[in-house]
């Protein structure tokens, strides 16, 4: 339980409280010191059951403190994902907009080890990506893809993930040019999917990563695949890659690039890209406005799940790669084409998945606050895509004098 003073949780009390009133959600907050009514508009419910310690955890570290507080087992939701969806959907009004001006005073600032320096950004890696490639089998389906798949059609079906996910790495492959004799670079190898699909082509890849757990069973599924004289998987921070491709392909790695470092990674792009050849770049976006409110605040998704991280804005992307790669010739966006829909439904999958397999994940010896961490998280993100307030899309960009709008 943090430290937090009785002024501070009584404020946080009624800040929430007013909030929720307003929201179409029932709230039942347990009897007790602080509890034993009921709150909201009705929908999804909330049981809060202890109260004090919740509020206390909102007043100590605002969002960060809800999260944990669900860690801790102090609420619950039979429909997590819809309650989560509520707040996600309503995100902009629940704090007043007189004390959204003060938000610099009490939202805490992001770590300066969690900067995305070639040192910081493997210590980031690490935390998430190097925790179990066991923990990981047990929710993706057997392509071993952790990114938004295309399906066909809604409600999307686990047996046909596999399919939609080869579907998501073709649309991307077909759109950079990838075919026989291709020379690819692939930034952010996951466990080697698109590298193997790519090679069946006949394509020749170069493939980068900064998890030892990713490149060590990406290495494994291509020597299996009998494709090891077509891939090299490289454990390298992509500013470090040498050479020069038709083709360069990196999906959901911007998000883990870090805000400051972005002119980085598209100059990286840019550079590495042969002339007449194409990057094809699958990004989860968020509004501009809520960015900009963003860069600076250290959240529950920083502190637990991706440290580093920071999710672009459309508009951003078409910033930097208009005039941010900083050799003055620009990338123009020839493409955007958005699929929100689609993460939320990859999203159900992986979250039912993991839930029916709980006891196994619990023998891999992640415990009960960490299967409720995981469970949080990735509803948490199904929810970010069935209110909008996160999107995705696959960009396809190519050098040129100046970037077009943003797209799709």
């Amino acid at each position: 339980m943090p430290r937090c003073s009785a002024a501070r949780a009584a404020v946080a009390a009624f800040l929430v409280r007013r909030a929720m009133e307003r929201l179409p959600l029932r709230v039942v907050l347990a009897g007790g010191s602080g509890g034993g009514r009921e709150l909201g508009l009705g929908g999804p419910l909330m049981r809060v059951h202890d109260p004090r310690a919740f509020f206390r955890r909102i007043g100590s570290d605002g969002l960060i403190g809800f999260g944990e507080s669900y860690m801790a087992g102090e609420w619950d939701a039979d429909d997590l994902t819809g309650v989560l969806t509520v707040f996600a959907e309503h995100v902009a009004v629940l704090v007043p907009p007189s004390l959204q001006r003060l938000r610099a005073l009490w939202a805490r600032r992001r770590p300066e080890a969690q900067r995305n320096t070639r040192e910081g950004a493997r210590d980031n890696i690490r935390r998430h990506y190097d925790l179990s490639n066991d923990l990981f089998a047990l929710f993706l389906d057997e392509t071993m893809t952790y990114s938004s798949a295309v399906f066909r059609g809604f409600p999307a079906d686990e047996d046909l993930l596999p399919a939609a996910q080869h579907r998501k790495i073709d649309l991307l492959l077909d759109a950079a040019g990838v075919g026989p004799g291709t020379r690819l670079l692939e930034i952010g190898t996951g466990w080697g999917e698109l590298a193997v699909r790519a090679a069946e082509r006949g394509a020749r890849v170069v493939s980068v990563t900064l998890s030892r757990e990713q490149r060590a069973l990406a290495v494994e599924r291509v020597r299996a695949a009998g494709l090891q004289d077509r891939v090299q998987v490289l454990l390298r921070d992509y500013r470090d890659v040498e050479g020069v491709y038709d083709a360069v392909i990196s999906v959901e790695m911007i998000e883990a690039v870090g805000h400051e470092f972005w002119p980085a990674y598209f100059r990286t792009l840019q550079a590495r890209l042969a002339p007449g050849g194409r990057i094809a770049l699958q990004a989860i976006t968020m509004p501009h406005d809520r960015m900009l409110v963003s860069l600076p605040t250290f959240t529950w998704i920083h502190k637990y799940v991706f440290p580093g991280g920071m999710i672009p804005s459309v508009e951003a992307i078409a910033e930097i790669c208009a005039h941010g790669t900083g050799n003055g010739t620009g990338l123009r966006i020839v493409s955007a084409e958005a699929f929100g829909p689609h993460y939320a439904e990859t999203l159900r999958l992986w979250r039912e998945r993991f839930t029916r397999r709980a006891q196994e994940v619990g023998a891999l010896g992640f415990d009960e606050v960490f299967r409720r961490l995981w469970t949080f998280y990735l509803a948490y993100s199904e929810a970010g895509f069935r209110s909008g307030y996160l999107d995705v899309r696959q960009f396809v960009l190519e050098s040129g004098t100046a970037a077009t709008g943003s797209g799709g």
